[in-house]
């Protein structure tokens, strides 16, 4: 058994937190048939808009709506105010980082972070190296997913600095609940979420280059209708007011790209792109990628376009660089971080890996590299042949985990069917870094573990998704 959960609306269980009042008095004032239909209603919306998802190596292949509960997850805006200070300084960090590590490398000489965790990390791109990018911004779109144990504590449990998803979730969640709940709109002072994409784009063309002749023009570069994000890259550009192209409707000429289109060739200033580094250029990565532009490369070199997110941004965001943000921003800030890490033990030094190997049965272990909650064990959760066929892992390539203990994710009042239950859920706030500030709407993607006492809350392994409230503090 873990420690017990904070619920997000009862606190110790024994009374309703304030911020929680009027979903408590909801919920105790609506039967559970009304909820059951607004549920299904929910689920109409969602297909009839075709907010869909597919999972890669599922053997039926099909595109399934990612489960939306109609019961939101509520923050205070005080306590939004702490997550937002916290993210912009851990995003800035972030940025410095990669900065430094394509440039001078101070932190490497400093003997902060050990330099095969930069040199050997198959994220680095050397190709990188020297590259002036427009105000030093690598991450221009950062989701942080974080989590919360009880009243007080937020720890980020992960940083996705490289093509982040979730944010067409997060706004079309709020379009659905006002849809289906306006009285509770007209009553709660609920933060906007909407202006995301001007936010968005405003970004982006603050970090237009040099060169960029009057309004710089921005494009969103999918890998195409088979990627199983690409609703939210169709989603997205359209709420921009962009371009959706794929990558043979981009060319390069004389180190400037352009975008083939009826009136002739329209230079393209900032991408926007969604495709991994490897499928990026096929003339300096996989020469096999039909996915990318030839060319683009030189023409980003040259300073005479845009990516958001940079090349090689992956060296900042795996699970064995976490464990050093704390480090990371106390060098480049020279403050203490305002979110915390989750404790972790780095299987690669000795020690940790032995106490981590007489702790498997409490302990969460997760691949380096990993994702989307595979190649992870769930201590507590695992069979002793699972437990035991890890454990061969961790000794043959210790360096490839990390290990944290089993924390308890705080719980959110869910809808599941017959009635209120209260399930784990974490955030992924979306973060937005340009020339002139770093912008934040408030709240971002609750991710909800559906399955009673899972703490798994990834869409491909059965989670569903919550709108997120950021409300006045109670008066």
């Amino acid at each position: 058994m873990g420690p017990a959960a904070f619920d997000e609306m009862n606190g110790d269980g024994t009374l309703c937190r304030p911020a929680y009042g009027l979903i408590k008095s909801w919920l105790e004032q609506t039967a559970p048939e009304y909820l059951k239909r607004r549920q299904e209603e929910a689920e109409f919306l969602f297909r009839r808009v075709g907010i869909t998802f597919a999972v890669y190596g599922d053997a039926e292949a099909e595109e399934r709506i990612i489960p939306f509960d109609i019961v939101p997850r509520v923050l205070t805006s005080t306590e939004w105010g702490t997550l937002s200070k916290g993210l912009t300084q851990r995003v800035t960090a972030l940025n410095r980082f990669l900065a430094d590590v394509y440039g001078k490398g101070e932190i490497i000489r400093a003997g902060v972070i050990p330099e095969d965790l930069v040199w050997r990390n198959p994220s680095f791109r050397p190709e990188m190296i020297g590259v002036k990018l427009p105000s030093d911004i690598y991450v221009q779109i950062a989701g942080i997913d974080v989590i919360r144990t009880d009243d007080k504590d937020f720890y980020v449990l992960e940083d996705n600095a490289r093509t982040p998803s979730g944010v067409s979730y997060m706004l079309e969640n709020r379009d659905v609940m006002m849809r289906l709940f306006p009285d509770l709109f007209a009553e709660a002072r609920i933060h906007p979420v909407e202006n995301y994409p001007d936010e968005l784009l405003a970004t982006l063309r603050s970090l237009a280059p040099a060169s960029a002749p009057g309004e710089p023009t921005v494009a969103l570069l999918t890998p195409g209708s088979f990627n199983s994000a690409y609703y939210e890259h169709s989603f997205l550009a359209d709420r921009l007011g962009i371009e959706l192209v794929e990558g043979r409707d981009l060319f390069v000429k004389d180190a400037v790209v352009y975008m083939r289109t009826t009136e002739g060739p329209k230079r393209v200033d900032v991408i926007y792109r969604r495709i991994d580094d490897d499928f990026l250029d096929p003339l300096v990565f996989r020469p096999d990628s039909a996915l990318g532009v030839p060319g683009l490369v030189s023409a980003y070199r040259a300073g005479n376009v845009t990516l958001a997110n940079a090349i090689g941004t992956g060296v900042a965001d795996d699970k064995a660089m976490y464990t050093y943000m704390p480090d990371i921003v106390r060098f480049y800030l020279g403050e203490e971080p305002i979110l915390k890490n989750v404790p972790t033990w780095r299987c690669r030094e000795p020690d940790s890996l032995k106490y981590v190997l007489d702790h498997l049965p409490e302990l969460v272990v997760k691949e380096v590299q990993g994702s989307g909650g595979y190649g992870m064990l769930v201590g507590p959760k695992a069979t002793r042949a699972q437990i035991d066929d890890f454990a061969a892992k961790l000794r043959a390539d210790p360096d490839n985990f990390i290990a944290q203990p089993t924390l308890a994710l705080s719980t959110s009042p869910t809808f599941v069917g017959e009635g209120i239950a209260p399930r784990h859920v974490d955030l992924r706030p979306f973060v937005l870094s340009g020339s002139d500030k770093v912008r934040i709407v408030p709240g971002g993607l609750t991710r909800v573990a559906l399955k009673e006492g899972s703490l798994v809350v990834n869409s491909s392994q059965g989670g569903g998704t919550k709108d997120t409230w950021i409300v006045e503090d109670p008066a």
